[in-house]
């Protein structure tokens, strides 16, 4: 899932201490998984927002709002009715959640309330680690299931770049070697004849290097 971090708390009044009236919007997805954009952070924000402009002795009158999905057309249209009533929206959704709604509602400001970090994992509550940079093309199969993309710190297909010590990256020693441990996965599942074939050259026009991105699946399309 995707994941980010609310933004500070002091960068978020700078961008609304001018306005009257703000709708705070959140969304039901990644980043409610992640306690950064559902209805609980939306009610924080709001309460936040609420009592520092009452002591500023400033008027701003704030509402919530949560969608189940800012990234989806349908889920965007429920905020047709009320949205002209406000002067801006801060969206609690990742950076896809808070484009899309601002290409909905054209002339309406919208500001974005979180930090889109990276595609990860849970590893516990609070503790959220990358492990997908959408490149467009999988090749988890031929390393153990384990991402050389999204883990080795200088994204070798084929290595180890021989720089790790004791299994740690010589980038940044808090992380593990990415091929150290495609190498031990593969070593488990008894595939290390595998970690002796290269990886073909990668087409990188599938990753974010190509430009923007878009999926047509005719399966779907209606």
């Amino acid at each position: 899932m995707i994941k980010a971090v609310p933004k500070p708390i002091e960068e978020i009044i700078d961008l609304v201490k001018n306005f009257h009236k703000v709708l705070i919007v959140g969304c039901d997805g990644c980043v409610t998984v992640c306690e950064a954009g559902g209805l609980k952070e939306v009610q924080i924000l709001a309460a936040s927002l609420r009592l520092y402009f009452t002591q500023a002795k400033q008027r701003l009158d704030i509402d919530e709002a949560t969608l189940t999905r800012q990234c989806d057309r349908e889920y965007l249209g429920q905020l047709k009715d009320r949205i002209d009533a406000y002067d801006a929206v801060v969206s609690l959704a990742c950076g896809c959640g808070v484009q899309f709604l601002a290409e909905r509602y054209q002339d309406k400001i919208v500001y974005p309330g979180v930090n889109t970090c990276f595609m990860g994992v849970d590893l516990e509550r609070g503790v959220y680690a990358e492990r997908c940079q959408a490149c467009g093309k999988c090749i988890l199969a031929s390393t153990g299931g384990i991402c050389p993309i999204a883990r080795c710190s200088k994204r070798m297909l084929n290595g180890p770049c021989g720089g790790s010590e004791k299994g740690k990256c010589e980038v940044n020693p808090d992380i593990d070697c990415g091929w150290q441990l495609i190498f031990d996965r593969l070593k488990i599942l008894g595939q290390l004849d595998r970690f002796e074939q290269p990886v073909e050259p990668k087409n990188w026009a599938s990753s974010r290097d190509g430009g923007p991105r878009k999926i047509v699946r005719e399966d779907l399309r209606l």
